[in-house]
């Protein structure tokens, strides 16, 4: 996915744990709105509005980010 603009940073250099945002890899929100929109349409996810407030805890990392969109997919049949 080439939704961010990393300059300089390949996908295999963050770690799972790493931040996304602040100190980690200084991802601001405009990033994070991109990013969700991205999520959307790649893995088909539903994001309702109203809950999307309370979703800033699922992007703290990739690990977080990862299990959020593995318990939001849906199911294949």
């Amino acid at each position: 996915m080439k939704t961010l603009d990393l300059e300089d940073t390949r996908p295999e250099d963050i770690g799972d744990d790493e931040a996304l945002f602040a100190e980690g890899l200084g991802l601001d929100s405009i990033d994070a709105f991109e990013l969700g929109i991205a999520l959307k349409k790649t893995y088909k996810l539903r994001l309702e509005e109203s809950e999307t407030s309370g979703f800033a805890h699922h992007f703290r990392t990739p690990a977080t980010l990862a299990a959020f969109v593995s318990s939001r997919r849906p199911a294949v049949s």
